[in-house]
């Protein structure tokens, strides 16, 4: 680790969507997970997020979408400032500005993309000089998503054993692979139940969590065979299934709870329906009503011709493999 004098930097950080799910925190304060996961970045979906020390400042300033963000969300971007101040011995405040292409808290990762552009603004506008494994592992501590965030394409986030060794690793960075990853935004507002609330009522009281860890390892595997062999099929069955155990989680956790709407029901039958007239697509969800469809390029307009028979056009956005995070100051 190495320091260079900056004070003002702006970084774009992308969303991704995990194929192979994070469900559950091994330890909570540093954010490791009970699991292994594996996701693909996303072209369409990202955080710009400008972050500038000013020795004037008396507290933390933070701009959300052109409004004062105050409450705990901007108590959660402070304690994250903290550790970067920390790790450069340096106690000053910072004026953070921040813009989504994303629907917040939805089910879109946008704290994964959020808390990436923070890593990458905050750590080389304080003077740090870090490299994309140290990024992962920062970013990590705002949100466990965000440590994949770091890099584009196919991203494993290696559980680890500790603080150090819990990284996102990118698999395969420049996908070679035209397939692409079909949103349909069927509610935008904010969840309900938290992704860090469903991960530790789901882990605490479901009685399948345990087997799910043994699922997840074993999904893991297989999906990087099937992604390194261009196996569609494989791949998105994987994917699928994954997701449907991860809900299932929360079905059967105590109190119950489910991120699903009736219009999530809906794309989730028409996928099965698609599947069976020939054309190729597989769902998945994170936490969250909007559902994400895999599919190839062969078979997209297919898709979204039927898709568009249930839903208005704005409502359906295709994304195609992104990039990682980028310096745009």
């Amino acid at each position: 680790m190495t320091f260079e004098s900056q004070n003002n930097s702006k970084v774009r950080a992308h969303t991704n969507i995990a194929l192979v799910k994070y469900w559950g925190k091994e330890n909570e304060a540093l954010k490791i997970p009970t699991t292994s996961n594996l996701s693909l970045t996303l072209d369409k979906f990202y955080t710009d997020t400008e972050v500038t020390f000013k020795n004037e400042l008396a507290a933390d300033q933070i701009i959300f979408n052109g409004e004062a963000v105050k409450g705990n969300k901007a108590k959660r971007i402070t304690n994250f400032l903290n550790i970067v101040r920390e790790m450069a011995g340096k106690n000053i405040f910072a004026e953070v500005k921040t813009s989504n292409n994303v629907p917040t808290a939805a089910g879109l990762a946008s704290s994964a993309s959020g808390f990436a552009a923070l890593a990458g603004a905050a750590s080389k506008a304080i003077g740090l000089k870090l490299n994309k494994k140290e990024l992962s592992r920062l970013a990590r501590r705002g949100s466990g998503s965000a440590t994949r965030s770091i890099y584009g394409g196919f991203v494993e986030w290696q559980k680890g054993f500790g603080d150090q060794t819990s990284i996102g690793v990118p698999f395969i960075e420049k996908v070679d692979w035209n397939i692409h990853i079909v949103a349909i935004l069927v509610n935008k507002s904010e969840k309900e139940m938290t992704s860090t609330q469903g991960m530790k009522i789901s882990k605490d009281t479901s009685p399948y969590y345990v087997e799910w860890k043994k699922l997840c390892k074993r999904d893991l595997k297989n999906i990087k065979i099937a992604i390194k062999a261009h196996d569609f099929s494989r791949m998105g069955k994987i994917a699928e299934e994954n997701a449907m155990r991860m809900h299932a989680l929360t079905l059967s956790a105590d109190p119950d709870f489910t991120y699903f709407d009736a219009d999530s029901l809906k794309v989730m039958k028409l996928v099965h329906n698609l599947r069976q007239r020939g054309i190729e697509c597989y769902f998945t969800m994170d936490a969250g009503p909007n559902v994400k469809i895999l599919v190839e390029d062969h078979n997209l307009v297919s898709l979204k011709q039927e898709l568009k028979k249930d839903f208005d056009e704005d409502k359906i956005i295709v994304a195609s493999p992104g990039p990682g995070i980028k310096y745009l100051k």
